[in-house]
């Protein structure tokens, strides 16, 4: 779905990233989740964290956020599209470099964890190959499903 006069920009930070990005990151997050602020310091914290956005000229309309989960697992942990943008594979490309890139960084199995209620973002894991591996209700009552997809 994207196409050549497309004039998107894919970045990625093998850190946190400048203030820029970084505050257009926040605000997609902020868009997305309804409101829920994303905390620098959850991605300080974060061990080998690498972040993936799409950038519309200056603006971030989307990114990808993960980190190691164990020596061979990387978890994808954050995500999301400006509404304003979706349904232009912007996503799926995001996904796509993300694996691309965890697997020459050698790790052989990638997991995330999705919601019922985000339907769009479980259906696209499938659509990527990711198999359902558990499901169970969080502290707060929040149905969730554990992925896994082999690199």
């Amino acid at each position: 779905m994207l196409n050549r006069n497309s004039h998107l920009e894919f970045l990625y930070f093998l850190t946190t990233p400048n203030s820029e990005i970084l505050a257009g990151i926040m605000e997609v997050h902020e868009h997305v989740f309804e409101g829920a602020k994303l905390m620098e310091e959850e991605l300080v914290e974060k061990e080998n964290v690498l972040i993936f956005v799409a950038v519309d000229g200056i603006r971030v309309v989307g990114f990808k956020i993960g980190y190691k989960f164990s020596e061979d697992t990387f978890y994808s942990w954050l995500g999301g599209v400006h509404s304003d943008y979706r349904g232009k594979g912007i996503a799926s490309e995001l996904m796509r470099r993300q694996h691309m890139l965890i697997k020459s960084l050698g790790y052989t199995k990638v997991r995330t964890i999705s919601r019922n209620k985000r339907r769009e973002m479980l259906l696209l894991n499938i659509k990527h190959g990711f198999d359902v591996l558990e499901a169970f209700t969080s502290e707060k009552g929040t149905h969730k499903i554990v992925m896994e997809k082999e690199l």
